[in-house]
C-alpha cells in the first residue's frame, strides 16, 4: 500500500510522486510546514474611485433638477432648490411677510395671509428652472427675478376696514331711475368716499417682495374712493335709456304701428349695476303681456289712395292716404326676442307681417269758365262734376282770359276798402285765388248769379264757393274763355 503524506491545507499527493521528487530522508518522518496564505489584492483606489463617480454622477443629476445659484424670485433665493421647493418657499415668504400702517392706521400690522396675497409662485418656479437650470453655469448668478404681487380685494378691504375702520367712509353710487312726472329716465349725483387704496398696497407690496424684505410700511390714512357708478356712468345711461324711449316700439317697416308708452317701458326696463357697471335687461313676461294684443293692432284691410293731380300728373293733393293690408305672422319667440334686443339698446322691434299693397286711383280735376254763358264747370278725369251759374267781370273790370292755376286760399277777405278804392266790401268768404287780385269767392250782397256783377271775381252763392274752396287744390289749373 503506497503511504500518502499530507500536509495542512494541502490536497492528498501520491507517493510515487513524492518517491520520485524528494530526497531520501533515511527512514525520519517529513513534517510539511503550513503554507503561508497568497496576499490579498488592494483594492483601495477602486473604491476611491467608484465613491468620486457616484458623486459626479449625483451632482450631475442635481443639475438637472436644481435651479441655479444666486437666483431670487420675487425676493427669494431659490438657487439650488427644485421648483416644487422654491414654490412653497415663494408662497411661504409672501405669507408671512408684514405690514406695518403707519398715519390714521399707527401700531396696526397686517400679513400677507391677511391681505390674501399671491403670487404664481408655481409657475414662477418653473420658469426660473426653465430660463436658469443648475447645469448652465452662464444662468449663475443672475439678475433678480421680480413677480407682481396679487391682493384679494375682498379680504383686503376686509382687513384694512378692521384695521383701521376710521379711514373708511362708502362711497355713493349714482342711480338712475324713471321718473313719471318728466316720463323720463334721470339720475340722483353719486359722492365720493374714504377708504385705503388696495391697488396701491398691492403695488407696495410688489416692490418690497422684490427687494426681499419681510416688512414694509404702509400709510393707512385714507385716500378718496370713486363710487364704481359715477355721475358720468350714470349720465350715458340715462342717454341711452331715453333715446329707447323715443322709438320703442313694434314696427311694421319704418312705421312705429304700435308705440310703447314711456311708463309702459319703465315697467319693462331694468337697471343692473355688474361689475361696476350699469346694465339693462328687460322682462320678457311683462312684454309678453303686450305681444297678446298685437294682432288687433296690426292687421287691417288694404286702404287704397286717392291723389288729385294736374294735366302732367303731378300730384297737387292727397285725398287718401294708402295704407297696405297686412296680417301679423307667429308672435311665438317675439318677447324673448325684444327682451334680448332692449338689452342690447334696440328698441325698435320688426315684426313679422305679410302685406298686401294698396293701389293708387288719380284725379286730374280742373275748373273752367264760360264768359259767354257765364257758368263756371268743375271736371275731374275730363268728366263734368258740377256747374253753377255765376257773374264775372263788368265792363271795364273784366275778368282776364286764359290759363291759370289757384295759388292761395283766404277763408274771409275785405275788398277793395283801400284809401281811394271805388268800393268796399268787407269779410267776402272762401277765396281761391288764381290771378292777381282774381279769385272764386262768394258773393252774399246779390243774387244775381248768370250775368256779369263784379269788378273781375268770378262770383258764387256762397255755399258752392265754399265747394269750390274745398275742392281746388293749388296748382289746379283754370281755364277762362269766352
Amino acid at each position: 500500500m503506497t503511504d500518502l503524506i499530507s500536509g495542512p491545507g494541502t490536497d492528498a499527493i501520491p507517493s510515487s510522486f513524492v518517491d520520485d521528487a524528494l530526497p531520501p530522508h533515511d527512514g525520519h518522518p517529513v513534517e510539511w510546514a503550513p503554507a503561508e496564505p497568497a496576499p490579498r489584492k488592494r483594492r483601495l483606489g477602486l473604491w476611491i474611485g467608484l465613491g468620486a463617480g457616484a458623486l459626479a454622477l449625483a451632482a450631475a443629476g442635481a443639475s438637472l433638477i436644481l435651479i441655479a445659484p444666486g437666483t431670487t424670485v420675487a425676493g427669494v433665493p431659490v438657487g439650488g432648490m427644485t421648483p416644487g421647493m422654491a414654490s412653497a418657499a415663494i408662497s411661504s415668504r409672501l405669507a408671512s411677510t408684514e405690514v406695518e400702517l403707519t398715519g390714521a392706521g399707527a401700531g396696526a400690522t397686517l400679513t400677507g395671509t391677511d391681505l390674501g396675497a399671491s403670487v404664481d409662485a408655481g409657475a414662477l418656479a418653473e420658469q426660473a428652472f426653465a430660463d436658469r437650470p443648475l447645469w448652465n453655469l452662464g444662468s449663475w448668478m443672475g439678475d433678480p427675478i421680480g413677480a407682481e404681487v396679487s391682493l384679494d380685494p375682498t379680504a383686503a378691504e376686509r382687513a384694512l376696514r378692521a384695521a383701521v375702520p376710521s379711514s373708511y367712509i362708502d362711497p355713493v353710487d349714482a342711480v338712475v331711475a324713471f321718473d313719471p312726472a318728466s316720463a323720463a329716465y334721470t339720475a340722483t349725483p353719486a359722492a365720493s368716499g374714504t377708504g385705503i387704496s388696495v391697488s396701491d398696497l398691492a403695488e407696495a407690496f410688489t416692490a418690497a417682495s422684490d427687494e426681499g424684505a419681510t416688512t414694509f410700511s404702509f400709510s393707512g390714512d385714507p385716500t378718496e374712493v370713486i363710487p364704481a357708478i359715477t355721475d358720468e356712468k350714470a349720465a350715458a345711461t340715462v342717454e341711452n335709456l331715453n333715446g329707447m324711449l323715443a322709438e320703442i316700439g313694434f314696427y311694421v317697416g319704418d312705421e312705429r304701428t304700435v308705440p310703447v308708452a314711456p311708463e309702459v317701458a319703465a315697467k319693462w326696463l331694468h337697471i343692473d349695476q355688474v361689475d361696476g357697471e350699469l346694465e339693462i335687461t328687460a322682462d320678457q313676461s311683462a312684454i309678453q303681456g303686450m305681444v297678446a294684443t298685437l294682432p288687433d293692432l296690426v292687421n287691417r284691410d288694404v286702404v287704397d289712395a286717392t291723389k288729385v293731380v294736374d294735366s302732367k300728373g303731378e300730384v297737387l293733393r292727397t285725398l287718401v292716404d294708402g295704407k297696405d293690408g297686412r296680417v301679423l305672422g307667429d308672435t311665438t319667440g317675439i318677447a324673448s326676442a325684444f327682451a334680448t334686443d332692449l338689452g342690447d339698446g334696440k328698441a325698435a322691434f320688426e315684426l313679422p307681417v305679410t302685406s298686401t299693397p294698396f293701389e293708387t286711383t288719380t284725379l286730374f280735376r280742373r275748373i273752367e269758365v264760360d264768359i259767354s254763358e257765364q257758368r263756371t264747370y268743375l271736371f275731374e278725369n275730363e268728366k263734368l262734376v258740377d256747374a253753377w251759374a255765376t257773374s264775372t267781370g263788368l265792363p271795364g273790370t273784366d275778368t282776364p282770359l286764359g290759363h291759370f292755376r289757384v295759388f292761395a286760399h283766404t277763408a274771409k277777405q275785405d275788398m277793395g276798402c283801400f284809401e281811394g278804392a271805388s268800393y268796399c266790401t268787407k269779410d267776402v268768404p272762401w277765396n281761391t285765388w288764381f290771378a292777381p287780385n282774381i279769385a272764386f269767392h262768394g258773393a252774399y250782397w246779390h243774387n244775381n248769379f248768370g250775368h256779369r256783377m263784379s269788378h273781375g271775381c268770378v262770383n258764387l252763392p256762397p255755399r258752392i264757393a265754399k265747394q269750390v274752396y274745398d275742392w281746388s287744390p293749388e296748382g289746379l289749373e283754370v281755364w277762362v274763355h269766352s
